[in-house]
């Protein structure tokens, strides 16, 4: 220590103050880790030290230096596929909670494991008696859908006595790290081998009546005049909807409200459906290897379903199907794990995935795996193709109010929770570019919309200047 002291001073009297004040650097760096015990890392000379683009000087004015982001933790990975050219990062290797970014990850795997078609119910025959089990598609009498009615025509046209089966369907209600006090949320459905009508109930006004969809919940509809922001609201634990004044004076109103699902629940709405009987199934039967199935719409009417409007509930059933492709039984953890040892194998960072949807804050991933995913999927589809699932800047879904250009130039699925705000995707630049970014947004105090804006400047930066 005493030597490296000494050659110091004959540095400094040498009166070449730069390169003096290096080498003092690293004597103190020397003293520091003896002390502590720590490895001694020598750092680069000034002929190794990078000299930093315009390009990139311009992106960290905009991203590092700006006075929004600089409040909370945000990292980007932007990537020219075309050239396989990392054009900027910063943070891009760090973990995020992703929201329905998560989502992206749940699409890849739909798109790899179904098919064109979505299995509506696999069924077979014994006897006199048809045993059916559900596929856990989200279509079935849908009201944010297209009216499709493959499954209630086919359960009609049987003359066979109809037993429903769940016994394939191995999952919670609700997935690992949801939020319990959500239950009254439309955003927060339960997952279910059967859905039906959505699993929500719906209410509107019509004249001085307040109607109710499927009917047979109005028995269990009561006004509560106690409540205070609230109009509509479902108990905890059973399915009874309180409602206030706000309901009883509001001509245009309309909401959607999950009902808690059973298999005694469903039975008896499909036999009020088909206006016949149908039973629950006893045994513990699973669908056999000669099980004949039914399918009920296109799969990308569901895709895009979940990417522009961001349907949890459909994302949460469309790894339920997958799940039931894969295996005999209906659970999200079993594609998950298939997508994760089949899939994205090759990712730069292995994602913590806990659910379809991202409701879950236990979810963990990196921009850069998420750009990662974005280029698997555009080499999976054509481009047009591709870019009609996702929601359209200015023009459709989840980012309809921001973004907006004719024609729209970023294509990308947001994820938003409380404090977190995320927008992966896709951007077509002035000169004809495809570009690939992730945006995450983490830990913010305020409201989301200055995190959107100061996020459309350095948007429009990229699609002028690229």
């Amino acid at each position: 220590m005493n030597h490296m002291l000494a050659s110091v001073k004959r540095l400094f009297c040498l009166n070449d103050i730069n390169v003096a004040v290096l080498f003092l650097g690293i004597a103190l760096l020397s003293m520091s880790n003896c002390r502590t015990g720590k490895k001694i890392v020598n750092p680069p000379l000034p002929s190794e030290m990078k000299t930093l683009s315009e390009e990139e000087k311009m992106f960290n004015h905009l991203v590092l230096d700006s006075d929004v982001f600089s409040d909370f933790f945000t990292g980007f990975f932007l990537l020219d596929p075309s050239e396989n050219k990392v054009l900027y990062q910063s943070n891009a290797d760090k973990y995020f909670t992703p929201a329905s970014n998560t989502k992206l990850f749940t699409f890849y795997t739909a798109l790899n494991v179904l098919g064109d078609s979505i299995p509506a119910l696999k069924y077979v025959i014994r006897g006199d008696s048809l045993i059916f089990w559900g596929t856990g598609d989200p279509s079935f009498l849908n009201p944010n859908l297209e009216e499709n009615r493959v499954v209630i025509n086919f359960l009609k046209s049987r003359k066979e006595k109809l037993f429903f089966s769940s016994h394939n369907f191995q999952d919670g209600r609700y997935g690992t790290g949801w939020a319990w006090d959500d239950y009254t949320g439309s955003y927060q459905l339960e997952k279910s081998p059967m859905p039906m009508y959505g699993n929500v109930a719906q209410f509107s006004r019509k004249g001085n009546r307040l109607e109710v969809k499927p009917e047979i919940f109005r028995s269990y509809v009561k006004h509560n005049p106690t409540y205070g922001a609230w109009t509509i609201r479902r108990k905890e634990l059973v399915n009874t909807f309180e409602y206030n004044q706000v309901v009883n004076f509001n001509s245009s109103y309309q909401k959607d409200v999950p009902f808690i699902y059973s298999d005694e629940l469903l039975v008896q709405l499909l036999s009020s459906e088909l206006r016949s009987n149908v039973q629950l199934y006893q045994q513990a039967m699973m669908p056999p290897k000669d099980a004949k199935v039914i399918y009920s719409m296109e799969s990308t009417a569901l895709y895009r379903r979940m990417m522009q409007e961001s349907d949890n509930h459909i994302a949460e059933q469309l790894m339920l199907l997958c799940s039931g492709v894969l295996t005999d039984t209906l659970n999200v953890r079993k594609a998950i794990d298939y997508a994760q040892n089949n899939l994205i194998t090759d990712l730069p960072d292995a994602p913590k995935w806990k659910d379809g949807s991202g409701l879950s804050r236990y979810n963990l991933m990196t921009p850069r795996s998420i750009v990662a995913l974005l280029e698997k999927l555009y080499a999976s589809k054509e481009q047009e193709e591709l870019l009609s699932i996702f929601p359209a800047g200015g023009q459709s879904g989840t980012i309809k109010k921001w973004y907006k250009a004719d024609p729209p130039f970023v294509y990308a699925k947001t994820g938003t929770l409380s404090n977190r705000h995320c927008l992966s995707g896709y951007l077509l630049t002035r000169s004809g570019k495809t570009l690939l970014f992730s945006f995450m947004h983490n830990n913010y105090v305020a409201g989301s919309s200055p995190v959107k804006r100061e996020m459309e400047k350095v948007l429009r930066y990229i699609q002028q200047h690229y």
